[in-house]
């Protein structure tokens, strides 16, 4: 056996290639990282270093996402600036984004395929408008990990693309994440494609602190949830000591991230890339469970899908996204639907989920809602399914659903 950082190397090295083959790309162009966030934290950073001399401090994104994908351009001095979405594609609508770019204050435009949902029309729109603009494209598949929006030739979209291998993905890893740098960023903005690289292939070692807790994690939940309140109590106290690694740390639902930039642990490479191995069952399973959900929810009267998650062919979805007719009705079939055995979520109610603590850090206070009122509406109604279930439990997840809006009839 080899030393530490050679063991470091080749996980590092399988993970690249394990990624490469998955996504029809280069391993060269894949960059492991501990947290998606912080591969996200360092553009910004290289972004910010330039805003001075270019006039570009600006990042549009969406506000119907998690404050993990936007603490890392808040924390960099980057400002967010909030497109309105499209109810069809849970993403940036385009039309919003032409009237973000028109100050020519853009250095870059986030394309979140929301739930796993990759829209290719929008998504082209998205991308030749950020273009135009002299903006970079980055793109999140953080919830449909080595899958990214395409060309018609079926070229990748994004200069950067961000993938998650977190809770709460596709993944049951926990811990992990990669940045792949489009080869052709560097006929783009050479300079910016160097720096990239370099910055994501020299990050230091996770320490060994950091180390330990991510391992101890799934453990510790299982533990915090069996105890109740007095669970919920000591999971508070573990992470105020550093003793439990958070999904979301409340430094970044105020505004700054928790740590610098890392390198994942040799273990999380492994993990992803045995779990990356594997993703043909996982979104096999997945299809079969959103088939259903398809089949039984499309036309209900009292909700609505999102047409880009019935459209054809079907995508492996993280989750399965509903639209109520207001938050009483969605709370009602929330309530239903775990009544029944499926853990149904209010991503992304709050906005910038799980909410943030500082709203002026985060560029909430100032903001016109008359420009976001497809955004406020999706709030108010959203909830989603889980798409990891078996049959029989998502079969009783569409008859709670249909009973309850059955019975508001």
């Amino acid at each position: 056996m080899g030393t530490g950082s050679e063991r470091y190397r080749a996980d590092t090295r399988t993970l690249r290639e394990t990624l490469a083959r998955r996504s029809h790309t280069e391993a060269a162009d894949w960059f492991p990282v501990f947290k998606a966030r912080y591969g996200l934290a360092e553009v910004m950073r290289l972004l910010a270093g330039r805003a001075a001399d270019s006039g570009k401090d600006t990042v549009v994104t969406q506000l119907f996402t998690c404050c993990t994908a936007v603490v890392p351009i808040i924390d960099a001095g980057m400002r967010a600036g909030y497109a309105d979405i499209d109810a069809d594609t849970l993403s940036i609508d385009v039309q919003s984004l032409e009237r973000h770019l028109e100050d020519g204050r853009t250095a870059a435009v986030m394309l979140q395929h929301t739930f796993g949902m990759i829209t290719p029309q929008t998504d082209r729109q998205t991308a030749h408008q950020a273009r135009q603009a002299g903006a970079l494209l980055i793109e999140d598949s953080a919830h449909c990990v080595t899958r990214m929006a395409c060309d018609d030739d079926g070229s990748p979209l994004a200069d950067i693309s961000l993938h998650s291998f977190g809770v709460e993905k596709m993944l049951p890893t926990r811990f992990g994440g990669a940045v792949w740098v489009n080869p052709a960023l560097a006929g783009r903005n050479g300079d910016l494609d160097h720096a990239l690289r370099e910055s994501l292939s020299s990050l230091p070692a996770l320490p060994g602190n950091l180390d330990r807790v991510a391992r101890m994690y799934i453990n510790q939940n299982r533990v915090f949830s069996r105890l109740g309140s007095f669970g919920n109590a000591l999971r508070a106290s573990c992470t105020r000591h550093g003793w439990y690694e958070p999904p979301i740390a409340d430094s970044e639902r105020s505004g700054s991230l928790a740590y610098p930039a890392y390198a994942p642990a040799a273990w999380m490479n492994e993990r992803a890339a045995h779990a990356i191995e594997g993703l043909d069952s996982n979104e096999s399973a997945r299809l079969a469970i959103i088939d259903l959900y398809r089949q039984r929810l499309s036309g209900l009267d009292g909700i609505r899908i999102p047409r880009a998650a019935i459209t054809s062919p079907a995508q492996p979805l993280l989750r399965f996204p509903l639209l109520a007719r207001d938050t009483a009705e969605s709370e009602r079939l929330i309530a239903a639907v775990r009544a029944a055995g499926g853990y149904a979520e209010r991503w992304y109610r709050p906005e910038l989920f799980p909410g943030v603590t500082d709203e002026k850090a985060y560029g909430l206070l100032d903001l016109d809602r008359s420009t976001l009122k497809v955004h406020d509406a999706v709030v108010r109604r959203c909830l989603c399914l889980p798409t990891e279930l078996g049959i029989d439990t998502a079969q009783r997840v569409c008859d709670a659903i249909i009973a309850t809006l059955d019975a508001q009839q």
